[in-house]
């Protein structure tokens, strides 16, 4: 009976969740209110208290939930059999302004729950930071591995190189270019940073 209350009870946060990311695509962060959330998913504001205890913690777990999905597509990328060390990378690069780039189109108010997140729950910004760093070592180590690179710290490495990607990464950014624009600063970045890591 536990493990169904429980199934039921995540079943129901899941409805909640996709019922706030549904609100906050169409009106934005601020223009969303606990009862609009509530009606939507058909329970009462009182109800819904009982599985978030405020919008901040709702955005926080969309905010979980998108970062989830971007590790996963991103990890699908960078690990297709076959591919050398630096197609992973390029792979990495490139999947990761394609994701921002669509998140944009989709969510056209995302900016505001990035902002929302980024100063209410800098926690989750922490793990997403992480959770990609550990990626591009694992890209970076396949590269020694291979005789492709000769890195001495992986792990630094990776975060060098995850901070020279924050054109990539924040939503901000994506009006300033075409798509074409953007692909082509992306292809110079990972030209640059093999310069860098392949070995000589």
């Amino acid at each position: 009976v536990y493990k169904r209350q429980e199934q039921t009870s995540e079943v129901i946060r899941t409805r909640i969740l996709d019922a706030a990311r549904d609100r906050f695509r169409d009106y934005g962060y601020s223009k969303t209110t606990m009862a609009e959330i509530a009606e939507d998913v058909q329970m009462s504001a009182a109800n819904l208290y009982r599985y978030f205890e405020n919008k901040h913690d709702i955005a926080a777990a969309c905010a979980s939930q998108c970062i989830g999905e971007r590790i996963e597509v991103l990890r699908e990328q960078a690990r297709q059999p076959g591919q050398t060390a630096e197609q992973r990378l390029r792979a990495f690069v490139l999947g990761t302004l394609r994701y921002t780039q669509e998140a944009v189109q989709n969510q056209p108010r995302i900016n505001e729950l990035v902002a929302t997140v980024t100063s209410q729950r800098q926690d989750i910004v922490h793990a997403k930071i992480n959770e990609q760093c550990a990626l591009l070592a694992e890209i970076l180590a396949y590269g020694n591995e291979s005789g492709d690179f000769a890195i001495d710290d992986v792990i630094t490495t990776a975060r060098a190189v995850y901070a020279t990607l924050t054109l990539f990464e924040v939503p901000i950014f994506v009006p300033l270019y075409s798509q074409k624009e953007f692909e082509a600063i992306a292809q110079q970045v990972v030209e640059l940073l093999l310069k860098g890591l392949v070995r000589r």
